[in-house]
């Protein structure tokens, strides 16, 4: 039982020491402990809201990526539709000048095909009354060979000369 009761002398000099190692390592220990320990924890906690506020930028440039690929998107469409209407602007506009160009072509060469039409038809009447002149030019110089054809010819002639 000696050992559960120490005597005072033991007890006196145990706390003595205690107390001794317990104010040098107040006075030279503790406070660097707990400076370093508040530093520490202070590190800690701007690691933290470093960490925290480096989070939230990046969901915040997440967010801002994410809308620019659908403005990206939204502009893409947009510029194949544009691509698509000029297109087919483009093409409607070549289809109505091709077509213009055409009937223009077209009215031409009928006006063409009429003008040669006419001028065949010209020279075909021309050629008709040639031959005709031609051929009543020999009936009448048959008729006219003979004396009683030129007696008739004769006649006519001054019955056509009366009458004006």
């Amino acid at each position: 039982m000696d050992l559960l009761t120490p005597e005072f002398g033991l007890f006196f000099w145990t706390l003595l020491a205690f107390l001794t190692v317990f104010f040098i390592l107040r006075k030279f220990a503790w406070k660097p402990i707990l400076g370093m320990l508040g530093e520490r924890e202070q590190g800690i906690a701007e690691s933290i809201a470093t960490a925290e506020r480096v989070r939230n930028e990046m969901s915040q440039l997440k967010s801002e990526n994410e809308k620019l690929l659908m403005q990206a998107r939204e502009e893409r469409t947009a510029m194949l539709k544009d691509a698509k209407e000029t297109r087919d602007r483009i093409v409607n506009e070549a289809k109505d000048l091709a077509k213009t160009e055409a009937n223009k072509i077209i009215i031409d060469a009928q006006q063409q095909i009429q003008q040669q039409k006419m001028a065949a038809l010209t020279e075909v009447k021309n050629e008709i009354g040639t031959l005709a002149l031609g051929v009543a030019e020999q009936i009448l110089r048959k008729q006219l060979n003979a004396s009683e054809g030129q007696d008739m010819y004769m006649k006519m002639l001054a019955e056509d000369i009366k009458l004006n």
